[in-house]
């Protein structure tokens, strides 16, 4: 397991005191390579810069604030995280979840009925023609989501958390089962199979669309019931993923129809204060988004917008044409069960991408799994910390620390005050202040050589030596 003290103490000495100035300041600066993780080292600022100045900032900017970082409980994780002994549970969660811990993350993710990370197809109601919803009920995830949920909210009893399903119960869809797409790892017939963008997959029947709108508000209650608070809800995972696990497809039309007239009136009667966002958004394609955000109702009645995988594409352009609306990266990319240095890479830049185009809130996918992090739909994915199940032994994957360089020293109500995307010098770069009035810069260098990074602070300059392929975050003392 890690050493832990040594990084409080370290935490403890960056957030302490309020600075409104960087003159003659250093900054506490962590980095870590492929193999050699949180190195400690400091830098002083300079009078000039050393090299081309990548970020300018006067440091009264506020580009966006960012609310908090989160992971979505899914079964396989739960699995997982019980296969070590309670003493390692502990750790693993008080790392995750814990605010003197390591990640801090205080937002959750809950999938509504069984997603590509539960042990098996199951919803909170698979009786057909059950409209009235009497059969509904979440004693399935009493079993093993609730469980993990108490055991985060024990870390963090603040923390907050929306849904999302991947798939409706399977009565109400037109091909009656959970999937879109035959696979090897399903029973769905090639004539049952259902096209992106052309088919809603959700039967368009007011009886089946107001059941479904119904459904969503039993199951926020039912959590509530469980001492769960969730707050906001989106109505699809992935609409425009043709799965073998559970998914479902919806039109531009039907997405507008089902969120402006039936799930937003339903949510505002029966679970006032709970929000409903577009999203998750996983299609880059404007036209489709552009298209549903044209319903004027829509529009109004809903509180942001969410992307993960394409989606995060055109997430400025849809950020700049509704600049009100709250910005939420909802997924972040799995892999494909490399674990390695490579694809943390891929996630550092990312997290920066999102972060700097205005995204409020990051969500990670699996934080905890076993040995290659296989779904039950044979997809092998990537994870935050793994688990081999034979040995028992935890490893802290690098896209663990990759994430840790983000989340560890950003809290709440710390706001972006500039960024440099990744480009072709594969040098992404972010500039945020924290509510003690502290800089945190956080960059990577993505290249094969070492590179210069140059961000100006008010009148000073931070210059530091990147190691090629590391990742970076300096905290004003």
């Amino acid at each position: 397991m890690k050493k832990t003290m040594v990084r409080v103490g370290i935490l403890l000495t960056l957030m302490t005191g309020i600075l409104t100035t960087i003159q003659a300041q250093s900054f506490n600066w962590v980095s870590s390579k492929d193999g050699k993780f949180w190195k400690q080292n400091s830098e002083k600022v300079q009078n000039r810069a050393v090299g081309k100045t990548d970020v300018v900032v006067k440091g009264t900017e506020k580009l966006s604030t960012f609310k908090a970082f989160g992971t979505c409980f899914n079964e396989l994780g739960w699995d997982a995280l019980n296969m070590l002994s309670s003493t390692q549970q502990e750790l693993v969660m008080k790392q995750l979840f814990a605010p003197d811990g390591e990640m801090h993350f205080s937002v959750g993710r809950i999938p509504m009925n069984a997603n590509d990370y539960a042990r098996s197809w199951y919803s909170c109601d698979e009786v057909d023609g059950d409209f009235q919803l009497k059969y509904f009920n979440v004693d399935h995830d009493k079993q093993t989501l609730i469980p993990y949920i108490k055991f985060a909210q024990k870390y963090n009893p603040d923390i907050t958390f929306w849904i999302s399903p991947w798939s409706p119960p399977t009565w109400m869809k037109i091909n009656h089962h959970y999937a879109c797409k035959t696979g090897k790892f399903n029973d769905l017939p090639e004539d049952r199979q259902v096209n992106l963008f052309t088919d809603d997959q959700f039967i368009q029947d007011p009886r089946y669309l107001q059941a479904y709108a119904d459904y969503f508000c039993k199951f926020v209650k039912a959590y509530r019931q469980e001492g769960i608070s969730i707050t906001s809800v989106m109505y699809q995972n992935e609409a425009y993923a043709r799965t073998e696990y559970p998914g479902c497809a919806w039109t531009a039309d039907g997405t507008a129809r089902f969120i402006a007239d039936y799930l937003v009136p339903t949510l505002t009667k029966e679970v006032p204060g709970v929000d409903a966002y577009l999203g998750t958004l996983n299609t880059n394609r404007m036209d489709v988004v552009g298209k549903i955000l044209s319903n004027d109702k829509l529009a109004k009645s809903i509180k942001g917008v969410t992307f993960q995988w394409e989606g995060g594409q055109i997430l400025p352009k849809i950020r700049a044409q509704y600049p009100d609306y709250s910005y939420i990266q909802s997924e972040s990319e799995c892999g494909w069960g490399e674990i390695d240095w490579k694809a943390a890479e891929h996630i550092f830049d990312l997290i920066n991408h999102y972060l700097a185009n205005g995204c409020e809130k990051y969500v990670f996918w699996n934080s905890i799994l076993a040995d290659k992090g296989m779904s039950t739909w044979g997809w092998s994915q990537n994870s935050l910390i793994r688990v081999n199940s034979q040995t028992k032994a935890v490893t802290y994957t690098p896209e663990y620390y990759a994430a840790e360089h983000y989340s560890h020293f950003i809290p709440a109500g710390s706001v972006v005050l500039g960024y440099k995307e990744s480009g072709t010098n594969k040098k992404p770069i972010l500039v945020m202040m924290t509510p003690e009035k502290k800089y945190v810069v956080i960059a990577g260098n993505l290249a094969d050589k070492k590179q210069i990074m140059s961000v100006k602070l008010g009148p000073h300059y931070l210059n530091a030596d990147l190691d090629a392929h590391s990742f970076h975050t300096f905290v004003m003392k």
